[in-house]
């Protein structure tokens, strides 16, 4: 047990580019699809910040293409399958993320994860990095109907906890994230140190609060 004491019933995170540094597989996939077509693989700092939008941002740096493209179906799956191969190589929480999880565990504040990656993904990972074990709930992209910035996923999360969303936090990198948290009713912190692959930067989304490092959140859910 812990001293630290919340005004929080609950703490809900996005994953990718605000639990855990996943850029550098995703980019490593979708860099593996440039190398099968004899293109040159981008740089690692521009891919980066299109991680945040998953495979339509990653192919959409890489090619230049959207959605619409009679191309992307293809190279998305291929991406996907590229990516399953290499979930957990050089992918780790965020330096702090730890430390901010194990006081969350020793205050018994419980906490979970939405994220828009497929359960295909997001299971294995979780479950790899020792978090889907611990966290009380983990809702994908496609585990409800809807994905985010609807917030239907932070919502289903919230019911699976048994947590009322009003006294609860989001926390995320994207203006989705934002956006889902606060129509959910949730106070939301945008994670400044993620990928945050928005035009708009951080300081315009919305947000109740604004993080450089994983380990501000703690000042935040523990205010003293």
């Amino acid at each position: 047990m812990s001293n630290l004491s919340s005004p929080y019933q609950g703490v809900f995170f996005d994953l990718d580019g605000t639990l855990a540094d996943t850029a550098p597989d995703l980019v490593a996939a979708v860099n593996q699809l440039l190398i099968a077509r004899n293109l040159a693989p981008k740089q690692y700092e521009i891919l980066r910040p299109c991680a945040s939008a998953g495979a339509r941002g990653l192919i959409g740096g890489a090619f230049g293409i959207d959605t619409e493209h009679p191309d992307f179906i293809g190279l998305r799956d291929e991406f996907f399958t590229n990516y399953e191969k290499g979930l957990l190589i050089d992918s780790k929480l965020f330096e702090g993320v730890g430390h901010l999880l194990n006081q969350l565990d020793s205050a018994q504040l419980p906490w979970g994860i939405v994220t828009n990656k497929s359960e295909r993904f997001t299971n294995p990972l979780t479950d790899l990095m020792g978090l889907r074990q611990r966290a009380i709930s983990t809702v994908s992209g496609d585990t409800t109907p809807y994905s985010k910035p609807h917030p239907e996923p932070i919502l289903h999360a919230a019911r699976i906890a048994n947590i009322d969303p009003a006294q609860s936090l989001y926390i995320g990198d994207d203006i989705r994230d934002i956006v889902a948290g606060k129509a959910a009713g949730m106070k939301t912190i945008a994670a400044a140190y993620g990928y945050c692959g928005c035009e708009e930067p951080p300081e315009a989304w919305g947000a109740d609060y604004l993080v450089q490092h994983p380990l501000e959140l703690l000042k935040i859910i523990f205010p003293q």
